[in-house]
């Protein structure tokens, strides 16, 4: 039988960084509520999680990156949305953002929950922060549990 390793969706013991944008705070604010309802659902002592604010999502690639250096989170969870307009403004801030939260992540180990909305509409940012497709927050939060934990069992010497 092969060997499985996988996280499991525990938060007790585990501390979070969570990044949130100011711009579309309206939706930024709604994720970060899910964020924190996964975190406390899961077992996470608010003792043990940080909220940092940036104006945008163009930020927090250089906050994430801070804010591993300082070696005191399992993981981060950024938030934040980037609503398509009509100049390609849009492309560069989300790809941007997108590529530097993962090079963070690969260069770091430290897992970085992507909550950050790219959508063309305000109506499909309100859908995924909460309305119909559920709140993409909670899901950023429950993935950077999994991946905390995960992290971890990797680190461990092999017994």
């Amino acid at each position: 039988m092969p060997s499985i390793i996988e996280g499991d969706l525990s938060a007790k013991g585990l501390r979070f960084a969570i990044i949130v944008g100011r711009f579309n705070s309206f939706i930024s604010e709604r994720l970060l509520a899910g964020a924190l309802d996964a975190l406390k659902r899961s077992g996470c002592s608010e003792d043990d999680i940080e909220i940092v604010r940036v104006p945008g999502s163009w930020e927090m690639p250089a906050v994430a990156r801070e804010l591993v250096k300082m070696k005191r989170h399992d993981a981060i969870v950024a938030l934040g949305a980037v609503i398509r307009g009509d100049t390609p403004h849009f492309d560069y801030v989300a790809g941007e953002m997108a590529r530097g939260l993962a090079e963070v992540a690969r260069e770091s180990g430290v897992p970085v929950g992507f909550g950050v909305l790219t959508t063309n509409t305000v109506e499909q940012a309100v859908d995924r922060a909460g309305a119909k497709s559920g709140n993409k927050g909670f899901d950023a939060a429950m993935s950077a549990i999994e991946m905390a934990n995960l992290m971890r069992r990797l680190r461990q010497p092999s017994a």
